[in-house]
């Protein structure tokens, strides 16, 4: 039985759009558009603030990865900042340990922080704020404090027992004994002095002042093997994004080590196949992508590394040449299986989207994230700052893997986000939270745009389908099947499962992704948002 589909209405704008899983970064971003500021300046200061107030998913100890689009000249710019692992560890120094597995918290799961090196490469190459005007509402949050919203209480609930096993994280997060509840303020005047110091030292203060020394510091009192150098030398990589064409849309992705390609390699083999007669919920097009999305996931398990040190064949990948001979192998009558080397394993997606846009055309698209929730669940003492987990949760310690780990390289990243351009000008700005599902999440909105001509809040509404497992090195042979949500109809299950699908349905209050959208409709010089009502997010316009 199907229970009522999650709804929102679309909210329309003219002058600036902010859509975001926060409601409390989406007024910091809004007030930085009302005041004259571009969307840039805007993003900055919405992911400054869901740094404070997104604590267990994003945070300046984790990663960013952007797409900016600029309306003067219709160019689309990627940053993408992920760091390193400590480096004085290797893949044997695990090994001699026992492990098969890399630790998935404490300071041995932590890589670099890239999220302020991205914040400064933004601010200098495309804001018109002063930077430490655009932190001020992160700041006052993480001082003064902020009231926790329903999702995020949740997670704290699920994770408070884990967080007391740090003392540093216990001090700051369950002060006092107790776990923030829905509506307690949450306050962080350690993390509230270290933005100060971000605020004025930029990201000097944070790879190389003395911020950097108490991180280090910390880490390494806990049992890391980090060195002021891993630090100092953290450079984000400012680049052309990878893209292809789909129903004569350019749609832009994250390069890697982000995996935004498997968006791309999916479009472009369901692009040979004929939708328009089709809708979200047709059991034959959900197979179809299902398909397509085991070939891109298996070539991802197959051959993608840090591309700094491994070599491999994304732009074959993600080519129309290569789309047309592997789509043969997508069979229209019966689901396939799975590579049966895939590395497959839990992910739960705790990462947050945000997406902006300005009455000039300019827009950006920004994932970023602390791996897990609450990422290593370690925060340096002293600094309120809670690291990643993405060392532990992203590389393989089997021999000879493309993502084996390395002090030398990034591991490769669930987070991506994309953008489209239609005629030359920004159309289509989305993404979402969700580990290994946001590819897939990807497709499955822009088909429903363009395919199936849904609005955007319909799109963004619809139940949906994941494909499990995906890449997360985490555990390996988890059996395949397909993930739906609780209103995905009844009928699309049956379908599905005389397709050769093994279908289970998510419980009540199971939802998969938190998608944050924005379209632009140029011929009316109007912005469309669509926010989520999986999470607790809203999209703000004036």
């Amino acid at each position: 039985m199907t229970t009522a589909r999650l709804s929102r209405q679309v909210v329309y704008g003219k002058n600036g759009m902010v859509c975001t899983n926060s409601p409390l970064s989406a007024a910091a971003g809004l007030k930085v558009l009302q005041e004259g500021g571009n969307a840039f300046d805007a993003a900055l200061a919405t992911a400054a603030t869901e740094t404070v107030t997104m604590v267990p998913m994003c945070g300046i100890g984790g990663d960013s990865f952007i797409l900016l689009y600029e309306a003067e000249n219709s160019r689309v710019t990627g940053i993408s900042s992920a760091g390193v692992p400590g480096s004085g560890t290797s893949a044997d120094y695990y090994r001699k340990q026992g492990l098969t597995k890399m630790p998935l918290e404490g300071p041995h799961s932590v890589g670099v922080p890239g999220e302020v090196a991205a914040w400064e490469e933004v601010h200098r190459r495309f804001c018109s704020k002063p930077f430490e005007q655009l932190l001020d509402s992160a700041i006052g949050y993480a001082e003064d404090g902020f009231a926790v919203p329903p999702k995020i209480a949740q997670s704290f609930a699920s994770t408070s027992e884990r967080l007391a096993g740090y003392p540093s994280t216990k001090e700051v997060l369950l002060a006092g004994g107790k776990t923030p509840g829905e509506g307690d303020l949450l306050v962080n005047k350690d993390l509230a002095e270290s933005l100060k110091r971000i605020a004025t030292g930029g990201a000097d203060e944070f790879y190389k002042g003395e911020l950097a020394r108490k991180m280090i510091k910390s880490l390494n009192d806990a049992g890391g093997l980090f060195t002021a150098d891993d630090f100092a030398n953290h450079r984000p990589e400012i680049y052309d994004p990878i893209g292809t064409t789909y129903r004569g849309e350019t749609v832009f992705q994250t390069r890697p080590p982000s995996q935004g390609f498997l968006h791309l390699e999916m479009l472009n083999l369901i692009e040979g196949f004929d939708l328009t007669d089709k809708s979200y919920d047709n059991p034959e097009a959900i197979h179809l992508m299902v398909e397509a999305k085991k070939i891109a996931y298996a070539d991802r398990n197959r051959l993608a590394g840090d591309p700094r040190v491994v070599e491999w064949p994304l732009d074959e990948i993600i080519s129309k040449e290569y789309a047309d001979r592997r789509r043969g192998e997508i069979n229209l009558q019966m689901a396939g299986t799975e590579s049966p080397n895939i590395l497959a394993g839990k992910s739960d997606g705790n990462t947050t989207y945000f997406c902006v846009a300005d009455r000039a055309g300019n827009a950006v698209s920004w994932v970023h994230s602390l791996s897990h929730g609450f990422g290593s669940r370690f925060i340096a003492g002293g600094t309120g700052i809670l690291f990643n987990n993405r060392a532990g949760r992203g590389f393989s310690l089997e021999s000879g893997h493309p993502n084996e780990f390395s002090p030398r390289k990034r591991t490769m990243h669930t987070l991506n986000c994309y953008l489209t351009l239609r005629d030359g000008k920004c159309h289509i700005i989305g993404g979402t939270p969700g580990g290994d599902f946001q590819p897939q999440s990807g497709v499955q909105i822009i088909t429903n745009l363009l395919d199936f001509g849904m609005n955007p809040q319909a799109a963004v509404d619809a139940p949906r389908w994941w494909s499990y497992p995906g890449t997360d090195p985490a555990s390996i042979d988890t059996e395949l099947e397909l993930r739906v949500e609780p209103e995905m109809p009844e009928k699309t299950i049956e379908g599905l499962q005389k397709l050769g699908h093994k279908v289970t349905r998510r419980n009540q209050g199971q939802y998969d992704g938190k998608v944050q959208l924005i379209v632009i409709d140029q011929e009316r010089q109007v912005l469309l948002g669509a926010a989520d009502p999986r999470g607790d997010g809203l999209s703000a316009a004036y």
